[in-house]
C-alpha cells in the first residue's frame, strides 16, 4: 500500500466533504479570476482614459460587454460594485473551504487515532514484546497527526491547482503566445524548486526518526526514573536527551531552511518572468496596438496574482514531501496484515465443571527456535490447586500465560471440560479468570476505581467487603481520603504489600471461576507476606487455582505440585510425595531450607551470646542477695523484705531468660 493509497482509503469515508472543498476552491478561483481581470479596465476608466477593447481578446470583450449598455456616468460604479462583489464571494468561498478542510482534517485525525487505539487493544501481546511503547506513543500521537495533516496539504494543493488552472485559462485567453513564453520561463523555476522538494523529503524522514528516538527515550527514562535516581544517572540521561533534542532541532531547522527558500526564489524568479513578459509583450501584441496597454496590464496583473499561488503550490509540495515519512510510519502502524492477532472463538465460557487439561503443550515465542515448553501434560481438577515450581526460565509463567490465551501453544492444546480453549470467546474466557501477579499494575486513580476495575458496576458495599476479605480495608481507611484516595502512577503511594492486597481485592470483587497466582508474595517482607498470604487463602477458597511459587513454604498445601525443569515437567505430586521421592523438588526444598537454617543459626548465635551474658548477670545478683540473707547480715526487717522481693524478681527474670535460650535452639522446619 502506497502513501497515497493509504490516505485515499481514509479520505473515501468523507466524499461529501472533499467534494465541497473542491467546489468551494473552484468557486473562489473563478471569482478571483473575474475580479482580477476587471481591475485594469475599471482603473483606466477611473483615470479618465476611454479605452476601447476593439481587437482585444474575446474573453475581455465578453467580460466588458455587460457594461457597454450602462450609461457612462454609472459605468464606473457598477464595475466597482461587480469587482467588490466578486472579491467578497471569493473570500467567502476561501473561508468556507478553509473550514471544510480543517474539519475534514480533524475528522480524519480522530478516525486514524481511533483505528490505532482499536488495533492496540486487539493486537496480540507478542506485538508489545517486540515494539517499544515510546515508539507506539510517537506514532499514535505525532506521526498520525502529521499524516492526517497531509490530507489538509493535499486539499490545499488541489485548491491552489484549481486556482492556477483558472488563472492560466485567463492568461491563455488574453494571449496564448505570452502564456507559452511564461510557461517555459516558469519551468526553469520549477526545476529549482524540485530540488528543494526532494531535499524536504529527506529531511522530513530524518525529522520523523529523530522524533521517534526522542519519544522512546523520554518514556523509558520516566518509566525508570527510580532506577535513574538510585544510581545517580540524572546527568547522563540529561546529556542523552539533550543530544536527541539538538539532533531533532537540527533536522527541523534543515527542513525549514528548504521550505523557507521556496517563496523568495519563486518571487525573484517571478519578477524576472514579468520583466521578460513585458519585453515579449510588445512583440506578440504589436497587432493590437490600440488596446496594447490595457491588454498587457491585464495580463501582467493576472500573472502577478498567479505567481504567489505557484509559490504556495511549491511550498505545499515541499510540505507534502516532508510529511511523506509520517504517512509511511502511520500506514505501517495501522496495518493489520503484519501484526499478530489472537483468533477469537464463538463459544461462551461456562463455569468450570470438571477441570483443565494441559494436553502435551509445546510452545515457542514468535521468531524463537528454542521451545520454552516441551510436551507438558498436566491436569487441574475443578476446585483444586496446582502449583508450578522450578528454577528461573523453567517455563512456569509461560504456562500460566497460555491459560488466559495471552499466547496459544505451538502444538498441543489446553482443554477446559474437554473443549479446546481456542473455541471460547476471549472476553468471556478472560473475565472468568482472576490474575494476581508479582508485578501488580494499578492505575493512577482512586482506590475504589482500582478495586472495581474488573467489575465497574459493583456497589460500595461489595467493594468494602472485597477490601475486608483481602486484608486491605484497615490500611485503606487510614489513607487521607480513604477509598477516594488517588494512589499515584502504578500505585506508587502504596507499599508492595498494599498494592498486592488491592489486586487481590480486585480479583475477589471479580469473583473469578479460575484463579492464576504468579509469585504474588515473592517480593514482600515477612509481615506483608503473611497478610497477603491470608488474603490469597481467602481468594483461593473453593476455586480452581494455578499457582506459580518461588517460596515453597507457600504451596505445601496445594493438591498437586508440578516441578518444571527446562520447559519439561519432571515431577508431579503432593508436598509429602515429592519430598519422599528425593528428586528435583527435594533439592529445591533443601536449598531453601538450608538458607533458612543458616539465617537462623546466625541469628541464634547472637541471641545465645546475649542470653549468656544476661543469665550470668542475673545469677550473680541472685546469689549475692541469697548469701546476705543466709548469713543473717540484715537487721532491718524492711531491708530484709526488699532483698527477698529483689531475689524473687531476679529468679523470675532468670527463668524467662532460660526459656528464651531454649527457644533459640529450636530451628523452624517449615
Amino acid at each position: 500500500m502506497t502513501s497515497n493509497t493509504f490516505l485515499l482509503k481514509f479520505a473515501r469515508r468523507y466524499p461529501v466533504w472533499i467534494l465541497m472543498t473542491i467546489i468551494l476552491g473552484f468557486s473562489g478561483a473563478l471569482f478571483n479570476g473575474v475580479s482580477t481581470t476587471l481591475i485594469v479596465p475599471i482603473l483606466l476608466n477611473f483615470l479618465g482614459q476611454s479605452i476601447t477593447f476593439k481587437g482585444a481578446p474575446p474573453l475581455i470583450q465578453k467580460l466588458m460587454s455587460p457594461f457597454s449598455g450602462v450609461p457612462v456616468e454609472y459605468r464606473l460604479g457598477i464595475m466597482a460594485l461587480v469587482i467588490l462583489s466578486a472579491i467578497v464571494l471569493k473570500n467567502i468561498a476561501s473561508y468556507a473551504s478553509s473550514l471544510v478542510s480543517s474539519s475534514l482534517m480533524r475528522k480524519l485525525t480522530s478516525d486514524l487515532r481511533e483505528e490505532g487505539i482499536a488495533l492496540l487493544l486487539e493486537v496480540d501481546l507478542s506485538y508489545y514484546s517486540q515494539t517499544k511503547v515510546g515508539d507506539i506513543l510517537n506514532r499514535l500521537g505525532g506521526e498520525i497527526g502529521r499524516a492526517a495533516g497531509t490530507v489538509g496539504i493535499v486539499i490545499r494543493i488541489v485548491s491552489i491547482s484549481i486556482t492556477i488552472l483558472v488563472f492560466t485559462g485567463l492568461l491563455i485567453a488574453i494571449s496564448w503566445q505570452l502564456t507559452v513564453a511564461t510557461t517555459i520561463l516558469m519551468s526553469l523555476v520549477a526545476l529549482v524548486n524540485q530540488y528543494s522538494i526532494a531535499r524536504s523529503r529527506v529531511f522530513g524522514k530524518t525529522l520523523s526518526e529523530m522524533s521517534r528516538a526522542y519519544s522512546v527515550r523520554v518514556l523509558e527514562v520516566l518509566s525508570g526514573i527510580r532506577l535513574v535516581k538510585s544510581v545517580g544517572n540524572e546527568e547522563v540521561e540529561y546529556e542523552r536527551l539533550h543530544q536527541l533534542i539538538r539532533d531533532r532541532e537540527k533536522a527541523d531547522f534543515q527542513t525549514q531552511i528548504v521550505g523557507a527558500a521556496i517563496n523568495p526564489v519563486s518571487e525573484v524568479a517571478g519578477i524576472l518572468v514579468v520583466m521578460g513578459i513585458v519585453i515579449l509583450g510588445r512583440f506578440f501584441l504589436s497587432d493590437q496596438i490600440q488596446s496594447f496597454s490595457a491588454i498587457l496590464l491585464t495580463y501582467l496583473l493576472v500573472l502577478f496574482r498567479l505567481l504567489p499561488y505557484i509559490a504556495q503550490l511549491n511550498n505545499n509540495r515541499s510540505q507534502l514531501a516532508s510529511s511523506n515519512a509520517s504517512v509511511e510510519m502511520a500506514e505501517e502502524f495501522l496495518r493489520r496484515d503484519n501484526k499478530p492477532f489472537m483468533k477469537n472463538g464463538q463459544r461462551k465460557f461456562e463455569p468450570l465443571k470438571e477441570g483443565i487439561h494441559f494436553n502435551k503443550i509445546t510452545f515457542n515465542y514468535p521468531n524463537e527456535r528454542k521451545s520454552v515448553l516441551k510436551d507438558v501434560d498436566l491436569y487441574l481438577p475443578r476446585g483444586t490447586t496446582l502449583a508450578l515450581v522450578g528454577g528461573s526460565g523453567a517455563g512456569k509463567s509461560t504456562l500460566a500465560d497460555l491459560l488466559p490465551r495471552f499466547y496459544d501453544p505451538t502444538s498441543g492444546a489446553i482443554a477446559v471440560d474437554g473443549i479446546d480453549l481456542r473455541e471460547f470467546d476471549l472476553k468471556s474466557l478472560r473475565t472468568a479468570m482472576g490474575i494476581v501477579s508479582q508485578d501488580t499494575f494499578l492505575f493512577n486513580d482512586t482506590v475504589r476505581n482500582n478495586i472495581a476495575y474488573g467489575h465497574p458496576e459493583a456497589t460500595d458495599q461489595e467493594i468494602f467487603e472485597a477490601a475486608k476479605r483481602a486484608n486491605a480495608y484497615e490500611f485503606i481507611e487510614k489513607l487521607p481520603q480513604g477509598f477516594e484516595t488517588f494512589i499515584g502512577d502504578r500505585g506508587v503511594m502504596l507499599s508492595g504489600g498494599q498494592r498486592q492486597r488491592l489486586a487481590i481485592a480486585r480479583a475477589l470483587l471479580q469473583n473469578p471461576d479460575i484463579l492464576i497466582l504468579d509469585e504474588a508474595t515473592s517480593a514482600l517482607d515477612t509481615l506483608s507476606e503473611r497478610l497477603v498470604q491470608q488474603a490469597i487463602d481467602e481468594l483461593s477458597r473453593d476455586r480452581t487455582t494455578l499457582v506459580i511459587a518461588h517460596r515453597l513454604s507457600t504451596i505445601q498445601k496445594a493438591n498437586q505440585i508440578a516441578v518444571l525443569e527446562h520447559g519439561r515437567v519432571v515431577e508431579v505430586g503432593t508436598h509429602e510425595e515429592l519430598l519422599n521421592k528425593g528428586g528435583f523438588y527435594t533439592r529445591l526444598y533443601s536449598l531453601q531450607f538450608s538458607e533458612t537454617i543458616d539465617t537462623v543459626l546466625d541469628r541464634n548465635q547472637e541471641i545465645r551470646h546475649q542470653l549468656s551474658y544476661d543469665v550470668r548477670t542475673k545469677l550473680n545478683s541472685l546469689i549475692g542477695n541469697l548469701r546476705i540473707l543466709a548469713d543473717d547480715l540484715v537487721d532491718d526487717p524492711e531491708e530484709e523484705e526488699e532483698l527477698i522481693t529483689e531475689s524473687y524478681t531476679s529468679a523470675l527474670s532468670l527463668l524467662q531468660s532460660m526459656e528464651r535460650f531454649e527457644r533459640s535452639n529450636r530451628l523452624p522446619i517449615k
